[in-house]
């Protein structure tokens, strides 16, 4: 399914920053809250090989964490990559 999903814990500065990013971009996020539930931090640990939060999908492409979420957006690769996302939420209305 075409959507952004992003694991992330309460308090997270970083997580912060992605949401409103991607806010910004018109972009609605699954927020996956793995603070305080192991079961999901380890399933974030699986999909991704990594132990920080966020941990962002856009689609089925493993973006990473917010440094890596703003790289795309400074090079300009952000928005291809939302594309398909942002439109099949306008399909869906």
């Amino acid at each position: 399914m075409s959507e952004v999903v992003m694991y992330c814990t309460r308090f997270c500065p970083y997580c912060v920053s992605a949401e409103r990013l991607l806010t910004r971009k018109g972009a609605e996020i699954r927020k996956i809250p793995v603070g305080g539930d192991p079961a999901l931090w380890e399933e974030m640990e699986q999909l991704t090989g990594r132990n920080t939060v966020p941990q962002i999908f856009i689609g089925d492409y493993h973006v990473g964490g917010y440094d890596d979420l703003a790289a795309l957006e400074r090079d300009g690769d952000l928005d291809p990559l939302l594309e398909p996302v942002l439109n099949a939420s306008r399909a869906r209305g």
